[in-house]
């Protein structure tokens, strides 16, 4: 199924938003924001659809929710559309100012002169890097480090710097090679989200984040949306969010302002995110193929995981359905919840429980992440090592920074 964009009625005067032309000022009567549609590639003359009209822009009502099947342009006759092949707008009932599009050019302008081809050189290998491996409260615990009587051994060993039992929330970044260049793909920004790109984005060169695909809607995933403005403030206009409409409906409470900027007062500066609602339906990413993986993340409770290309992704379930198993077919790199030594709990697999999955899905190699404090790196890796001799399976724990080179 295709994504939902929003798209605006607006005056035929509104400059093209792909010029340097700042000369006009446009106010909608609309009560929330409206976003415009993603340019990751040059905007092709596709068919938009409208959800809820069988005309392609029906002119009842200033907003309106759209669906294609790729970025498209309006048709020539529709000139009170604007879509923007330069960069992504939001615009709020109180208007888009002229210093607010001089902010966005500007950039854009910066975006350009500084991507990731300039730190990342073109042709370098495809690559997940482990932005974060750890629980919502990450390790070390505080309540751990202060314990007067209690030692705990994973925390202490953590409070080193380059521990590989320091872990901070849960996430990958995906480095691949596109049409277009370099790609980042950033998947969950949690509580920690600042705390591991100050640590690992200037080690590895990463500027730019072209995407953040969200699994669920628990802090430890969404917690760090708000730290987006460091990037649309100073590098780049805007960050696409890819995220299911179940969990849409909790960022429009737990993160209201960022998706009605109407709320916002002038001047300050909020993350600029466009919300791209997602199904369980493969989606595409400058042009690479994402596949929901969905599992259950306790009772009754709807997380995701993503396939891209055999890659697997899955970092927070309790239990995966039997409709789920046949996506996960052909894994050569499985990337698995596992939060403690022994037994799950009712939202997460323990390591045991990882174990029966991997033997189950057959991927050709398994990183666990998620991990709590009572997981000692070394100590379980050992153990894990162990398995391949008696079982053929190639299982470890990953670590913060760990980067895996992939093809996609």
């Amino acid at each position: 199924m295709a994504h939902s964009y929003v798209a605006l009625r607006s005056p035929s005067t509104f400059p093209r938003l792909n010029t340097s032309i700042f000369d006009h000022k446009f106010t909608s009567r609309s009560s929330h924001s409206l976003f415009l549609s993603p340019p990751f590639n040059p905007l092709s003359p596709r068919v938009l659809k409208a959800s809820n009209s069988s005309e392609k822009f029906r002119r009842t009502s200033n907003v309106k929710t759209l669906h294609c099947d790729g970025f498209g342009t309006p048709r020539r006759n529709d000139r009170s559309s604007i879509w923007s092949n330069r960069f992504p707008v939001s615009i709020s009932r109180n208007g888009l100012s002229l210093h607010v599009l001089k902010r966005k050019f500007q950039a854009s302008l910066r975006s350009e002169s500084t991507s990731n081809s300039i730190v990342t050189p073109p042709g370098q290998q495809s690559e997940i890097i482990f932005v974060g491996t750890g629980t919502s409260e990450g390790i070390p615990r505080v309540s751990c480090l202060t314990d007067p009587v209690k030692i705990c051994s994973v925390c202490k060993k953590a409070a080193e710097p380059d521990s590989k039992n320091r872990r901070l929330n849960t996430s990958i970044l995906i480095r691949f090679n596109g049409s277009s260049g370099i790609h980042n793909l950033l998947i969950d920004a949690g509580k920690f989200f600042y705390h591991s790109a100050l640590r690992w984005f200037p080690t590895y060169g990463i500027r730019t984040i072209d995407a953040v695909i969200i699994t669920h809607s628990h802090a430890d995933a969404i917690g760090g949306l708000d730290d987006l403005r460091d990037w649309t403030n100073n590098v780049q206009p805007s960050i696409p969010i890819y995220v299911a409409k179940r969990d849409f409906e909790v960022m429009k409470k737990t993160h209201y302002y960022l998706v009605d900027t109407s709320v916002v007062l002038k001047g300050a500066a909020v993350s600029e995110l466009q919300f791209i609602i997602i199904d369980e339906e493969p989606f595409s990413v400058h042009d690479l193929k994402i596949t929901p993986l969905p599992v259950w993340h306790g009772r009754g409770y709807r997380s995701l995981g993503f396939r891209f290309g055999n890659i697997c992704y899955i970092s927070d379930v309790s239990d995966i359905p039997d409709e789920t198993y046949p996506l996960l077919e052909d894994c050569e790199l499985l990337i698995l919840d596992a939060l403690k030594p022994e037994g799950s709990t009712p939202t997460h697999f323990g390591l045991p429980r990882a174990l029966d999955e991997v033997r189950k899905i057959q991927p050709k190699r398994t990183l666990f992440t998620g991990m709590m404090h009572h997981m000692d790196h070394e100590e379980v890796n050992a153990y894990l090592l162990k398995l391949k001799d008696s079982e053929g399976l190639d299982v470890q724990l990953s670590y913060d920074g760990l980067r895996v080179p992939i093809n996609i």
